[in-house]
């Protein structure tokens, strides 16, 4: 394996691992379904937990899932055949739901919000199924920056995507193992190991998305400020924000001053 190519594996590799360690991600018996879509990122994720199912001191499964949504030109025999060139379980998943979205939103509106629920409502049912506990998917550390962006300047919410979800059901767990990966470096292994990449031609094409709109404002940004925000959200201090639901601000109440002491705010 070419060096450069040695060093992204490595990279994505201790990402990866120090995700599931942070987070506990994957524990012993696990059976995960991968989410495959046949994006850069799935496919990435599926590698790399392959490799590091091989060095992992704990035993779990994996079953690589592809839900075939029957969008046109499609090409379905490509996600098999990169299944069997890995040696991993796989099943195809075929449901219309590209039927349905064309049939439920006018034609220029965004297509995202039905189309995943319609997914992840497919993607339950064959975890259950097939008796896995766990979903991984394929989001990285930009779509987490994205989507905070997105729900602060649109939906008056600071919330992102998490490394790990509990369902509505409370029964399967939803886990994102590349949280802490960069997309280019994830893109640039993609492309040296030459993976199939299928386009969505459902909702990612969208131009007018207003995830692509927060995508290119991130471009233009430097690194450090990129890694400097990503560090934000994982440094949240609930006193200093304003939320009275998350922090107790109604019941705060300074010290009187007999039990307070010295003035020890002034001493160096």
């Amino acid at each position: 394996m070419p060096q450069p190519l040695v060093k992204l594996e490595k990279k994505i590799l201790h990402q990866m691992g120090k995700a599931i360690h942070d987070f506990n991600l994957i524990e012993h018996g696990d059976r995960i379904m991968a989410c495959i879509s046949g994006g850069k990122d799935s496919l990435v994720m599926l590698d790399m937990l392959l490799k590091l199912r091989k060095r992992a001191p704990i035993h779990f499964d994996i079953l690589a899932v592809n839900l075939d949504q029957k969008q046109p030109g499609f090409p379905a025999d490509v996600l098999p055949k990169f299944f069997k060139e890995l040696g991993v379980p796989y099943l195809i998943v075929e449901e219309d739901t590209y039927s349905i979205v064309k049939e439920k939103i006018p034609e220029g509106k965004t297509t995202c919000s039905l189309c995943s629920r319609l997914r992840r409502g497919i993607l339950y049912s064959t975890a259950r199924k097939e008796g896995c506990n766990k979903l991984a998917l394929g989001h990285h550390r930009d779509d987490l920056l994205e989507t905070l962006f997105l729900n602060l300047f649109f939906n008056g919410t600071l919330k992102s995507m998490p490394p790990k979800l509990l369902n509505d059901h409370g029964d399967l767990i939803l886990i994102r193992p590349l949280a802490l990966a960069q997309e280019q470096v994830i893109a640039q292994y993609a492309h040296a190991r030459n993976f199939p990449i299928i386009p969505c031609n459902l909702c990612g094409s969208q131009d007018h998305l207003k995830r692509k709109e927060i995508k290119e404002m991130i471009a233009t940004w430097e690194p450090d400020r990129i890694d400097s925000t990503f560090a934000a959200m994982q440094n949240m201090v609930l006193s200093h924000m304003v939320d009275g639901e998350l922090f107790d601000f109604k019941s705060l109440r300074a010290v009187e001053p007999s039990l307070r002491g010295s003035d020890s705010d002034w001493q160096v």
